[in-house]
């Protein structure tokens, strides 16, 4: 019978924490770029930081840490308060953007554009579940959505009413709106679920009495 593990000491687990979260905030970088550069339809807020770079001239990561930053304001008056997560959130996500566009060669044949999109699709999907099971605070959209949740509005429909009007807006400025955007609204959601409790690092336990031990462990959001 082999040993049991030894559990990971804080400084191992903050470690591993850290490591999971700029390795996703990368990937979820690299899956905008993806999307973008299938040109068959990108991520909703993506159509809106795209519309904007081509209205701008600025670079769309650059765009991507703009509008964060904007949105991590709106925060204020829904009394948010910001993790380390969400900074990095804000700060990373875009410059890994601009790297992948930067390295990432451009398809031309159409099966190719699909290859892009769909890995797209599931890479970012894997990315979520990195950065948010390190459990280190929402990004700045999701603590929007979280902030109106708190206020009565659903987050399915806090969501939704958010994402149609960056679509519509994306559009109305150049973004690429497409099958592809479709695509990523009906499948982020069950793909993330997959990832999210897969990638999820476990918080240090604190030791329970025989009552307690018997309650059921919160769920994972």
């Amino acid at each position: 019978m082999s040993a049991p593990s030894k559990p990971m000491s804080f400084r191992e687990r903050t470690t591993l924490r850290l490591f999971l979260l700029v390795v996703g905030l990368a990937l979820y970088g690299a899956s905008i770029q993806l999307m973008i550069a299938a040109h068959l339809g990108n991520q909703p807020w993506s159509v809106l930081d795209q519309g904007i770079s081509e209205r701008t001239g600025l670079s769309i990561g650059t765009i991507v840490v703009i509008v964060a930053a904007v949105v991590l304001l709106c925060w204020i008056p829904l009394r948010q308060r910001p993790g380390l997560g969400t900074i990095a959130n804000m700060l990373l996500i875009g410059p890994f953007v601009d790297l992948t566009a930067a390295v990432l060669p451009v398809p031309s044949p159409l099966w190719l554009r699909i290859g892009y999109l769909l890995f797209g699709v599931v890479l970012c999907a894997a990315a979520t579940g990195l950065y948010i099971g390190a459990h280190f605070g929402p990004g700045p959209r999701d603590g929007l959505m979280t902030g109106l949740a708190k206020r009565g509005m659903s987050i399915r429909l806090g969501r939704t009413l958010i994402e149609i009007a960056v679509v519509i807006a994306g559009m109305l400025l150049g973004g690429t709106f497409g099958v592809g955007t479709v695509l990523f609204a009906l499948a982020i959601g069950p793909l993330a679920q997959i990832f999210i409790p897969l990638f999820a690092v476990r918080r240090k336990q604190p030791a329970v009495t025989p009552i307690a031990a018997a309650e059921p462990a919160p769920a994972l959001l």
